[in-house]
């Protein structure tokens, strides 16, 4: 609970390791991540680096292996469980690897050319066939349509007579020549016109549409293709044509030119296809097994190659000693962890048989340490709401613990409905329950992802929705008589206020007040956390002021408001409700001094009143000048407190210590050589103009926010109105027009009407709702609540982690 408040004590350490066991070391580190490493080389570039050409070889092995995983997706091959974990390969071991990529690459790539130079011909083959096929039609069709009697032709087809071939044309003059071949169905009609234009109609274009689908051999993807036949006059013509062709990317194949000729190719063509998918098929098969035998070891050396490239780019962190035989490098460790560390080194000393061990030494240092906060599955959620809005600073309170609790319940508050709040809490427990199961957790459905990695809060806020609804007494719009009872409803509201006239005047006043209460408690909590701040970074002058002005500024007003709402409940029943004062009233009159023609609420309110503005005016001069005037005094009298400092930092001895005691000095302006590592480093000056500019722009901030903040939290009172009426009227318009059938049809109809109900219910009030509920809790805890005591500019810690790093091959769905 400790490191969850305030994250974790951490400190600055230098690991010397040798240079024979530097990376087994290193190795260890990241099946641990405990550490996060410093670049000591930051003005070395990377090309410049040692490692630099074990870190190619690394990239050119996930080249490889992209390939590879790219060919076994495409063959639709599933990869084994990923419970696999291997340590990385020793540096002797990288060759080999490489060497059974590569091989692997060569015959998979071999392979993979042979199909596709076979489907190719195949395609060829194929279409070969339709065009044959197809251009026989032509000439029948135009048979049909001459006349019985012999009359004069000018381009006779060849076809019509099998006496007359193309040599009996040549003797007789004519030089009339034929172009076949397939094209695009989108590109027919601008081929022919084409053709028109440049060709002056000495051409003749037929052509009819293939039935089945033909692969496009450039791009994969099935096309309609389109069978021509194109008759010209005269080889000018024919190359015109042919460069027509060559345009519109046309797959030409020789015209037969007779009958004979055509049967032969056609059976030669039958023949040699069905060799080919002979062929094919052992090949597929072929390729099939290379790729199986692939994906059994693939993810293996996915993992290994991404740890032997993780561990290179550490190595070139670090650096080398004058002996250049050790390696030195700095890390950013958890204190608590420092014996785990310890023995991670000796444990990779004694992996690579080293004779010498490694060793680690904590050193002092100026820079403010990484923010480090263990969490669990339950509270990484909470801690994820909070590090959205900026990481703390380093032991900074942390208000993740307290939103665990204040976050479900403001959104509760909204969204009070024992109904909805029972599904949304049993949506959640079945994640909760199914949460190992490997298809809900590795989807690429990112809006999924969202809420099962949320699936804590969900049933967080569906718990406390519950127990708000109960408190509304409101279960899909309708209250729940379930207590027996002669007197006051003992839980909740009472539902005979369903039956009254002025229940929506009497719930909105209820959830008003109600809302304006749990904001100033919410904002008072976040001011008093402001203390533990002040307490660790040793600034017990903060505690007087600034924490004192701001807490009595927002209770001498907007408390002693929650005051007047809570006395009025108690004080004045059903009966003399009509003869209570107005609260808003005498709140605007408490700053106007006025009110004495007013009834009072209580005996002595007017003089209570004007004590407690005049304290509130008062605080805010104190606010505003008493932290910069009392560090510009301690500044000037820095010299007669100095020996008093001298004898104390004598007694720190953790680093938390002294970087609290470096931080107190740095803001009181009085910067000290002596505990910096160089012992060089220059004072830090001490501006007053700034420091009060900075408190200036504080106090107007505060004074200004406690109104708006106060008045922020009227949303919890509006939208849970608004998620009421909601509720009302869909259960008025569509489950109530089922319910009033009484005839036996009536029966059948509620069917779908419930159907209807149920899916309107989740979409609107489930899902918008919920989402715009979410949202305003949030606001409320980044705005109201956190902007009191909590800064949020740190430095998350980045641990060296395996686990952690990203992969590009997930990124691209191929894992």
């Amino acid at each position: 609970m400790c490191s969850l408040l305030r994250g974790e004590e951490m400190c600055l350490a230098q690991l010397f390791l040798q240079s024979g066991s530097a990376y087994d070391c290193i190795s260890e580190l990241g099946e641990l991540g405990l550490v996060e490493f410093r670049d000591l080389n930051p003005s070395v570039t990377t090309f410049q680096r040692k490692h630099v050409n074990e870190i190619k070889k690394c990239e050119e092995m996930e080249r490889i292996l992209g390939y590879l995983l790219r060919e076994v997706k495409k063959a639709d091959i599933s990869l084994p469980e990923r419970d696999v974990n291997p340590v990385a390969p020793l540096p002797k071991h990288i060759m080999s690897i490489m060497e059974q990529l590569q091989r692997l690459e060569v015959e998979l790539g071999e392979v993979t050319r042979n199909k596709d130079k076979l489907q190719r011909n195949l395609l060829e083959l194929t279409e070969y066939t339709h065009m044959l096929r197809i251009t026989r039609t032509f000439v029948q069709r135009s048979v049909e349509r001459e006349p019985l009697q012999a009359q004069y032709e000018e381009f006779p087809f060849l076809e019509k007579d099998t006496m007359l071939e193309y040599s009996s044309m040549q003797r007789l003059g004519a030089k009339l020549g034929f172009i076949s071949g397939l094209i695009q169905r989108t590109k027919i009609q601008a081929f022919e016109r084409m053709l028109w234009r440049v060709c002056k109609g000495y051409t003749i274009l037929s052509y009819a549409e293939v039935e089945e689908y033909l692969e496009d051999p450039d791009t994969g993807e099935p096309s309609k293709r389109v069978v021509f036949l194109i008759s010209y006059w005269g080889d000018q013509i024919g190359q015109k044509v042919k460069k027509i062709c060559d345009c519109y990317h046309c797959h030409l194949y020789p015209y037969p030119s007779s009958n004979e000729e055509r049967n032969d190719v056609v059976e030669g063509l039958r023949t040699r296809i069905q060799d080919l998918h002979t062929v094919l098929h052992r090949t597929e098969d072929y390729l099939k097994q290379v790729l199986m035998k692939a994906s059994e070891s693939v993810y293996t050396w996915v993992i290994q190659v991404k740890k032997m490239k993780a561990i290179y780019y550490i190595l070139n962190l670090c650096s080398l000693d004058v002996t250049n035989k050790c390696l030195i490098a700095e890390v950013w460790c958890p204190v608590d962890d420092i014996p785990t560390l310890q023995r991670a080194l000796e444990e990779g000393s004694r992996k690579s048989g080293s004779t010498v061990p490694s060793f680690v030494n904590r050193i002092p240092t100026n820079d403010a340490p990484p923010t480090l906060i263990r969490t669990n599955k339950f509270t990484s959620g909470f801690q994820n709401i909070v590090d959205a809005y900026g990481v703390g600073n380093y032991r900074e309170v942390n208000p993740a613990p307290f939103t665990i609790i204040t976050f479900p319940f403001l959104f509760a508050v909204m969204f009070g409905d024992l109904g909805h709040g029972a599904i949304m809490a049993l949506f959640a427990l079945w994640m909760v329950l199914y949460e190992n199961n490997r298809k809900l957790k590795n989807t690429r459905n990112e809006i999924w992802n969202t809420f099962f990695e949320g699936r804590y809060i969900i049933l967080m806020m569906g718990l406390f929705s519950i127990y708000t609804g109960l408190i509304y007494n409101d279960c899909f719009s309708k209250s729940l008589n379930i207590f027996v009872f002669t007197g006051p409803y003992p839980l909740g509201i009472d539902p005979i206020w369903n039956l009254a006239s002025n229940r929506l005047t009497f719930l909105n006043s209820y959830k008003m007040k109600m809302s304006v209460i749990l904001g100033i408690i919410h904002m008072s909590f976040g001011v008093i956390l402001s203390t533990y701040n002040h307490l660790h970074f040793r600034k017990k002058y903060n505690l007087y002021l600034v924490f004192l002005p701001e807490l009595l500024f927002l209770l001498c007003l907007f408390g002693y408001l929650a005051f007047m709402i809570i006395y009025k409940w108690l004080m004045f029943t059903a009966k003399d409700s009509r003869l209570a004062p107005s609260i808003l009233i005498h709140f605007i009159n408490m700053f106007l001094m006025q009110g004495d023609g007013l009834q009072p609420l209580y005996p002595g309110q007017t003089g209570l009143q004007v004590f407690l503005v005049v304290i509130a005016v008062l605080s805010v001069p104190v606010l505003l000048l008493g932290k910069p005037v009392y560090l510009y005094w301690l500044h000037n009298g820095s010299n007669r407190i100095g020996m008093y400092r001298g004898y104390e930092r004598v007694r720190r001895n953790s680093e938390e210590e002294l970087y609290l005691m470096r931080a107190h000095d740095m803001e009181e302006g009085s910067g000290h050589s002596d505990l910096s590592t160089s012992g060089e480093r220059p004072t830090e000056e001490f501006d007053f103009g700034d420091e009060f500019l900075h408190q200036a722009i504080h106090t107007i901030e505060y004074c200004l926010g406690c109104v708006s903040n106060t008045a922020s939290y009227l949303r919890l009172w509006a939208l849970s109105l608004a998620h009421a009426q909601l509720s009302e009227v869909l259960w008025a318009m569509v489950m109530r027009v089922g319910l009033r059938m009484d005839t036996t049809l009536g029966v059948l109809f509620l069917v779908p009407v419930f159907c209807l109900f149920a899916v309107l219910t989740v979409s609107i009030l489930l899902v918008m709702e919920g989402l715009s509920a979410f949202l305003h809790a949030l606001r409320l805890h980044w705005v109201e609540f956190q902007n009191k005591f909590y800064s949020g500019t740190g430095v998350k810690l980045c641990p060296f982690s395996f686990s952690l790093l990203p992969s590009s091959f997930e990124h691209d769905g191929l894992l």
